[in-house]
């Protein structure tokens, strides 16, 4: 998915993500992007406002977390 495009971008107001990857051995700036889009372990999901904000932390960490498909958005 090419994320730094609107193109890219799911349609609807708001986006789950899930955390897919550790912060250990990481930068300590992508572990407080992680804990400032919700997610602090593996396996959690958060819903969030799809907003251009949440999209630039999401790109920071995009190795660290996936979109997840909701068949009810």
């Amino acid at each position: 998915m090419a994320m730094r495009t609107l193109e890219g971008r799911p349609k609807t107001k708001t986006i789950t993500i899930e955390q897919v990857a550790s912060p250990a051995r990481r930068p300590e700036i992508q572990r407080e992007t992680l804990v400032g889009l919700g997610l602090d372990k593996l396996g959690r999901r958060k819903t969030l406002v799809n907003t251009d904000a949440v999209w630039g932390m999401i790109c920071k960490v995009r190795h660290m977390v996936r979109i997840v498909e909701d068949a009810k958005n």
